[in-house]
């Protein structure tokens, strides 16, 4: 396996010490960099072209959310959004700007790896109490309605509507695969086929889409 080059951004110093210690244990991932905020991050993902970003959101001078926007806009690297639940609407628009998806500052060192392997791989994360929380007060808002379903939709094959259904909710391809009978590997070709043909850039945003679309509301997993 070739070795996940990682760059650390947080304005405390503490915070990437901690991540790099997490990491550095592992033989497939190497911390290349570290940056205390978004003008840094820039240059040095710049520099370094790192395969995946740990990404802090409130930081002093340019913040999380313009950092990334910029660094997927140059397609510098993957980013995933660091964060302790502080602000909601920062991390909803850290998704519009393109972040890959969220995790927690406190996860147990394990999920941390994990998590960066599987971004690596191409996966979104898309953390249950993180991204439900998002979605729930940024999509909609406490009391807006769905604006019904986009005429794109017609275009999904009866499966690929049930594959976009299970992935709003928050299965992975393993338990859709399940849940349909299905082979992982064709699960992985519906996933595909609803992000082309709805226009979508990864898993974070189809979830996003099925919400808006009403497809599946917020009181479900």
């Amino acid at each position: 396996m070739s070795t996940i080059r990682v760059l650390l951004v947080d304005d405390h110093a503490m915070v990437r010490s901690g991540f790099r210690l997490m990491l550095s244990v592992e033989s497939d991932i190497e911390v290349v960099g570290e940056a205390a905020n978004g003008t840094e991050a820039i240059i040095a993902a710049r520099r370094l072209r790192p395969d995946l970003i740990l990404m802090d959101v409130q930081m002093p001078g340019m913040d999380g959310i313009e950092a990334t926007r910029v660094i997927v806009a140059e397609n510098l690297g993957t980013v995933i959004v660091l964060t302790t639940f502080d602000r909601d609407d920062y991390l909803f628009d850290a998704l519009a700007a393109g972040a890959s998806g969220f995790m927690l500052k406190n996860a147990e060192p394990e999920t941390l790896v994990e998590a960066v392997r599987s971004a690596a791989a191409g996966h979104s994360l898309l953390a249950p109490e993180v991204t439900r929380r998002v979605i729930e007060r940024s999509v909609h808002g406490p009391s807006a309605e769905p604006a019904g379903e986009p005429p794109e939709l017609a275009f999904l094959t009866e499966r690929e509507r049930e594959t976009l259904i299970f992935l709003a909710r928050g299965y992975s391809n393993a338990e859709i695969a399940q849940e349909l009978f299905l082979g992982e590997a064709t699960v992985k070709t519906h996933v595909s086929n609803c992000l082309g043909k709805l226009g979508l850039r990864d898993r974070v945003q189809a979830v996003i889409y099925a919400y808006e679309a009403g497809l599946i509301t917020t009181g479900e997993r």
